[in-house]
């Protein structure tokens, strides 16, 4: 009886997850040579090409600027996009092309608003990071002008900053002070280590997500991406309210 019981109360598998219904994947490393991304135009290619073929509808890549580590501006990633959409359109991509920036927050970051050079997401989001060592200081601040210059703040992959670890109150307070949170989608595959992912889970619990986005830098975070599709916490994103079809 026992044995019966087990094999009939088995779940049903899950259905993998449609990436289609993101439609945008508004953060990745694709310009090949300017960060810790994409190393060649033919490694980009692939992974736009992949990107096409699980429903992605555009791409907007967001090249790291982080002082002397990559000193990226505007000038550099938009001469990249170039090369890049030139690339696609040669082999006949359809999926759409663009580039932001993921910023680093330190002095440089503050003097980018405060001049208002930043290169944004749809207009007016700038998807901004932290260090992974130790919490920032002056985030307020940081916020509160980027607002003042009329920009909207995304702060990239909340859920590997480990000193917000066990509680979503810091995600809570952002959001509350217009800040968006974006998870990345390998943080639900156990990518990153366990306490990551738990975090991703708690977010998307709370309903405390706003952005998704792949993080690429390789076309194994694509592929480890789709083996995971059919993972419950990938189905439960269409709980969410994702703005990423808006971009």
């Amino acid at each position: 009886m026992g044995l019966f019981t087990n094999i009939f109360s088995k779940k049903p598998p899950q259905v993998p997850f449609d990436l289609g219904l993101i439609g945008v994947d508004m953060h990745s490393h694709l310009i090949p040579g300017i960060d810790d991304g994409s190393r060649s135009m033919d490694e980009t290619i692939a992974m736009l090409a992949k990107f096409e073929s699980l429903g992605y509808k555009k791409v907007i890549t967001t090249p790291h600027i982080m002082n002397e580590v990559y000193p990226n501006n505007p000038e550099i990633i938009l001469a990249g996009l170039a090369q890049v959409k030139e690339a696609a359109t040669k082999i006949g991509l359809s999926i759409e092309i663009e580039a932001a920036a993921e910023y680093y927050f330190d002095d440089q970051l503050m003097e980018t608003i405060k001049n208002r050079t930043a290169l944004t997401i749809a207009g007016s989001y700038v998807l901004v990071e932290f260090s992974f060592n130790s919490a920032p200081i002056f985030e307020n601040q940081l916020f509160f002008e980027m607002q003042i210059a009329n920009y909207k703040p995304i702060l990239a992959h909340f859920e590997r900053y480990p000193y917000y670890h066990s509680s979503v109150d810091k995600a809570i307070e952002f959001r509350n002070q217009g800040v968006s949170i974006q998870v990345n989608l390998n943080s639900l595959t156990g990518n990153y280590g366990p306490h990551v992912k738990k975090q991703a889970e708690r977010l998307i619990d709370a309903g405390l997500v706003d952005f998704v986005g792949s993080d690429c830098h390789r076309m194994q975070h694509l592929m480890m991406l789709e083996e995971h599709l059919n993972l419950p916490y990938m189905n439960k994103l269409t709980d969410l309210t994702l703005k990423n079809r808006d971009l």
